[in-house]
Parts: C-alpha cells; structure tokens; sequence
C-alpha cells in the first residue's frame, strides 16, 4: 500500500478534478503490475496496473489507495476491470467519500466472491485528497492561504510595497502550491494593486482557474489575469450588465451571489464546489484573507517568512476582528516548518468552528 501512496502522488498536478489514486498487483509474494491515474479522463490505475499485470493478474490482491469506482464516468468502472481480470482480493486503503460511491464499489466486488478490505494506510490515502475529501464530505473545496511575510509579522511597507519580501526559492516554491490547486483565488484589492495573473510559471499540464471575489464588479477588463487556459471566475453580489459584458467579452465567467451587500464567502465556495473544485489557494491581502479565516473557512495557512524586518508601521498579515482575550485567538497547529532558499515556510492547520461571515 505504501507503494500504491507513492504512485498515486505521480498525479499531483494532473488528475484534477478527479482524485491521486495509486494501485499495485500483488500474486505470491511479488509486485505483477502497477499503475496510477495520470489524467483525468485517462485510465484509472486499477485499469493501468491490470494492463501492466495481464494475465497474472488473475488470483492476484490488488492494493488500491481509494475505494474501486462502480460507476460510469468518463470511463467504465474499475470494479467491473477487476472481477473480469480475476482479481482475488482488494485491498483499498479508504472508501470513496463520492456519494455515488460509499462503500458501493466494494460490495460489488465482495459480493463477485473477491476478499475484500479496506482502511489499511487511511490517513495517508485521506492527506493524497484532501480537497476532494472535504468536497464530497462538506460540499465546499479544501482552502489553503498563502502569504508571504517578514520575521516580525509584516505583508508590505506602509506604502503597499510588497515585491518581493521572499526569495526566488520561495516564489518558485508557491508555483507548485499553484500547480497543485483547482483554483487561485484573490480579491479585488490585491488585482487592483498587484494586476497578477495568478498561473503556474513552470512546466505543467492544466492550469487552475482564477477566481476574484469582486462585490461590485471593479475587475478592469485589461487586468492581466483575464483570458488563456484555466478561465477565469468572477463573484459579485449585484448585477452589472454593462460591466458584466465587457468582463465575459474577455472570457470570464461572472457569478452574481445576489441578496447581499457584498458576496457571501460560503456561497463562494459553494459555488466551486458544484464546479468540482477541490483545492483552492487563496492569495489575498489582509482583508480576505482575514474574512475568510474569520469565517473558519481556511483549512490551511501557509507562510513564507522572511529573516527581515519592517518595523510597526508595515502592514499586517491578517485583518481580525479586535481581539481582547487570548479565548478569542484562532487556535492553529503547526504541521510543518522547513527552510526554502532563505526563506522559512511554514505550514498550519486552522482549527475552529465555521460562521457565516461576508466579504
């Protein structure tokens, strides 16, 4: 199964929407064949392990890092690959959260007269997906916030001067995060300061889509990040038809979230989620960032601090509501800290409960 977990990590960058997922064939002792999903719409790994093996796959245990798929998508299901290849025993490490799925996709291949179980390594298989874990569980995407900030704490000068706080290392270091996500999201104050484009800048096969959250549609139609591969998804919370047809004339998709003063962030990512968007990086300045977290709707903070300083007077990395109590501080837990160039990233896990906040 471990081996299956290193398989399935191939499809980092390349199976989204669908999930990593790694399969090895395993008959008297020895590895027959293996495969992991490339692509979306290519073959599953159990039907690339199965043509690795041919026949000595039959009588063979397969170790599978997600439950076998039942159903018909954009390919026939894997658990009729498996019975007529003569599989004996599967082994998945975890059942499918999809609810087309839940458990199905095994019984089907018990009750074909394999051996079947599952569990074997979950935690792992659950940390290959966690975005699409938390949309089939939660129906909204994983959300990870990236920033970039000094020793003691600071985003920018006063003056909004920002590039680059952090090195080559660490802004090669953010592309993968890129290349990894569904879909880069930020908010209309940082496209109007910065004007990024918010793409992977290295070798890759999919590009996310870009998402702004725009209450009242001030996106200009020049911005950079319009057009090219990915789309482009813009939330307000009131219609503009003016404004509304010159942004779509330069490809992008506007979403009204009416009924609000200003778009609701649930909905938001709702919304993505219906899109099948798994994992989101949000790469805002102070005000989202801070709303969202506020929100409890930031599963993950990813830092790259700096060894410099700016002093008191240089913006901060969050706007919180005023805290006065330490009860009230947002609780993380540091999952990993690692030096990239210069720099330092640190990753942590935000824990607390989620309320509905607007921005």
């Amino acid at each position: 199964m471990a081996r299956a977990m290193r398989l399935a990590r191939r499809g980092l960058y390349t199976t989204d929407p669908n999930p990593r997922v790694g399969c090895v064939l395993v008959r008297d002792g020895r590895i027959v064949g293996e495969g992991w999903h490339e692509v979306a719409g290519g073959p599953h790994a159990e039907v690339a392990a199965l043509r690795a093996a041919g026949e000595a796959a039959r009588g063979a245990t397969a170790y599978i890092t997600l439950e076998p798929c039942c159903h018909q998508g954009r390919t026939p299901p894997c658990t009729g690959a498996l019975v007529a290849a003569g599989v004996a025993r599967v082994v998945a490490a975890m059942e499918d959260p999809n609810p087309l799925m839940r458990g199905q996709g095994l019984r089907q291949c018990e009750e074909a007269g394999m051996a079947v179980a599952s569990g074997l390594l979950q935690a792992q298989a659950e940390a290959l997906n966690p975005g699409y874990v938390r949309r089939m569980q939660q129906g909204r995407p994983l959300v990870r916030c990236k920033m970039g900030m000094t020793l003691d704490g600071r985003t920018a000068t006063a003056g909004g001067e920002s590039q680059w706080i952090t090195g080559p290392e660490a802004r090669q270091d953010v592309q993968r995060l890129r290349a990894r996500s569904s879909a880069v999201m930020t908010g209309i104050g940082t496209l109007l300061d910065d004007d990024p484009r918010l793409n992977v800048r290295i070798e890759t096969s999919r590009q996310p889509a870009r998402v702004v959250v725009d209450s009242f549609l001030r996106t200009p139609p020049r911005a950079r990040l319009l057009g090219g591969p990915g789309g482009v998804l813009i939330y307000c919370a009131a219609p503009d038809p003016d404004k509304q047809a010159a942004l779509e004339a330069r490809g992008a998709t506007v979403i009204c979230l009416p009924g609000r003063e200003r778009v609701d962030l649930r909905a938001v990512l709702a919304d993505l989620a219906r899109r099948q968007v798994n994992e989101v990086l949000l790469e805002a300045g102070a005000t989202l960032a801070g709303a969202m977290a506020r929100a409890g709707l930031v599963d993950e903070l990813i830092v790259y601090m700096a060894p410099s300083l700016l002093g008191s007077s240089g913006r901060g990395l969050l706007n919180l509501d005023e805290i006065e109590h330490l009860a009230q501080a947002i609780e993380l837990e540091i999952a990993d800290i690692r030096r990239v160039g210069r720099d330092w990233r640190i990753t942590a896990a935000v824990s607390g409960a989620e309320t509905r906040m607007l921005y």
